[in-house]
């Protein structure tokens, strides 16, 4: 099987598996720079909520080591300037800040250098044990809802390749796989980037799990000939009203879902909900996705091209809310309330 881990500690630097060279070319880029991680999380090197996050928390955890190998004096404000700029990369995914909110938090008590560069490195290991621990015991409640035999579709790239761990909604599916249920996966290829046809697929065939790609707009036309059972996707942040932010087109097959009858779950780790929020930022990013993919151009460079990468999920379309401390249920605020009694990151 393939090593996908997406985000390793390496020799004292941040090593990243470079998913825009998947599936074709397995290679890792080793970052000695927090500019490197920031530039790496911002193309999409990486990808995937919780894989950003144990980025972002490594990259914190650089910082500290740079700042304390040049002999600085001022570390935490290195660390700030660092937190602000992988801040600045990806605006959706409620994982990043997150990260580096705790990474900064469990220095603040330290003073010299090689003490803040020591804590930082043992949060930021921690982020990742954590989330490998946290998919665990999600996959497990997820694969609950399957039943031998479901035709399960699926969108964007939810596995280890976006986790470190065994994936949210796709660490559902294996754990459904290997617990003896013989399940059949429907991937988007997911437009623009195609995280489906690229990603899922290849940890897809890594895992030995039945399954077949199709184009986003197929959707439909699939739920129409009653060929899928229920929908799983992840998120990249959910509110406390169980509002969704997902990979864009995630919202439509939700309504495609509810017109067929079809139930519609959202696997995520409780680091991803963001309680203080009203709103959920939509990053944009460049049209030139949309007019071609890699350097083959597939329209005009003059058309105007719109590129949201994510789009949002409201929760009366939502069956349930897959995390590691079980399934959520309507009414959200409710369920999600009770989820975080006790919780502590």
């Amino acid at each position: 099987m393939l090593d996908l881990a997406p985000v390793r500690w390496k020799e004292g630097k941040v090593s990243i598996l470079d998913q825009r060279e998947l599936p074709f070319s397995v290679k890792r880029i080793d970052c000695a720079k927090v500019e490197e991680v920031a530039e790496a999380i911002r193309t999409l090197a990486v990808r995937g909520a919780p894989a950003i996050g144990i980025a972002a928390g490594y990259a914190v955890a650089l910082a500290a080591k740079n700042c304390a190998s040049s002999g600085s004096n001022d570390c935490h404000a290195e660390l700030l300037r660092a937190g602000e700029l992988i801040k600045s990369t990806r605006p959706t995914a409620r994982n990043l800040f997150w990260a580096v909110d705790k990474v900064l938090k469990a220095t603040e008590s330290f003073t010299a250098p090689a003490d803040i560069a020591k804590a930082a490195l043992a949060v930021a290991d921690g982020i990742l044990a954590d989330e490998v621990e946290r998919d665990s015991r999600l996959s497990k409640f997820g694969s609950e809802v399957l039943m031998d035999g479901y035709s399960v579709l699926t969108h964007c790239n939810t596995g280890e390749l976006a986790t470190g761990g065994m994936g949210s909604a796709l660490g559902v599916l294996k754990h459904a796989w290997a617990s003896g249920k013989k399940i059949h996966v429907y991937a988007t290829e997911t437009r623009p980037l195609l995280q489906g046809a690229r990603l899922t697929t290849l940890e897809l065939a890594n895992a030995g799990i039945p399954a077949t790609l199709l184009v986003d707009s197929a959707v439909g036309y699939l739920m129409q000939k009653g060929l899928v059972n229920a929908a799983i996707v992840g998120a990249d942040r959910i509110l406390s009203d169980g509002s969704t932010a997902n990979k864009i087109g995630t919202y439509a097959i939700a309504v495609l879902a509810k017109e067929h009858g079809i139930p519609f779950y959202v696997a995520a780790p409780l680091s991803t909900f963001d309680l203080e929020r009203s709103e959920i930022p939509i990053e944009l990013r460049s049209p030139d996705e949309v007019r071609g993919f890699r350097s083959e151009r597939t329209a005009l460079a003059t058309i105007e091209a719109w590129n949201p990468a994510f789009d949002i999920t409201p929760p009366r379309l939502i069956t349930g809310i897959i995390t590691e401390s079980g399934v959520l249920r309507p009414p959200y605020r409710a369920s999600i309330a009770r989820a975080f009694q006790g919780y502590s990151d």
